[in-house]
């Protein structure tokens, strides 16, 4: 049963408006240049918000199928993608359940996504299963801190106020370990601070890589 995409408008103009612009500041660019590097054929990714990758993905790639369910960020996706290099297909669906063929797509794409899904285990496993064995995933996610101390302060933040203010993020996910359950396996992890910061932030471990899918599927 299809469950009803909830939209998020206030969230939306924030993100579009300062929040956005704010990463792109900090240098977030240079990340999702190395995220998409040498990705080609066709790429499926979610959550891609307001379209800020597009320009980032390499002319190889032969059509990019971008998912984004609150409708304000994906019509601004969709008048970026006019001018993409690349094919871009918008498509309005929850990564719970991906309107997609198994093992239909070459390559998927989460980048600051996984934070805010509502259920990050069925989208990882909808991800796995829309992709060809052997598949690749590309992931830029921020993640649980090193620091006993800051890890406590994210889970007061995600159980109170940050999911509310920022769209359903979490500060504090163990997102590599839900990538490693849904059945892939990991090639690459660089884990960095981002924003660079004197401050420790609570959202400011990231983690940026790649994994395989494996054949078997992962268990939920």
């Amino acid at each position: 049963m299809t469950q009803p995409i909830k939209p998020h408008p206030l969230f939306a103009r924030f993100y579009a408006k300062l929040a956005g612009p704010a990463l792109e500041k900090a240098g977030v660019a240079e990340h999702r240049r190395r995220l998409l590097a040498d990705l080609t054929g066709e790429v499926i990714e979610i959550g891609a918000g307001n379209g800020l990758n597009f320009p980032h993905y390499p002319p190889e790639v032969t059509r990019l199928v971008a998912v984004e369910p609150e409708p304000k960020l994906r019509a601004l996706a969709q008048e970026r993608a006019l001018g993409a290099s690349v094919l871009v297909e918008m498509r309005e669906a929850r990564a719970e359940q991906l309107p997609f063929a198994d093992a239909s797509l070459e390559a998927a794409v989460v980048c600051l996504t996984v934070c805010s899904i509502a259920d990050p285990h069925a989208a990882l496993a909808e991800l796995h299963r829309v992709l060809r064995p052997g598949g690749q995933l590309r992931f830029f996610e921020p993640v649980q801190a090193d620091t006993p101390a800051m890890r406590r302060v994210q889970r007061a933040l995600d159980a109170t106020v940050w999911p509310r203010l920022m769209g359903g993020c979490h500060t504090g996910r163990d997102s590599q370990r839900t990538i490693t359950n849904a059945g892939f396996t990991l090639t690459t992890v660089d884990r960095f601070n981002f924003p660079e910061s004197r401050i420790p932030m609570p959202a400011g471990t990231h983690i940026l890589g790649t994994a395989v899918r494996s054949d078997q599927a992962g268990t939920r």
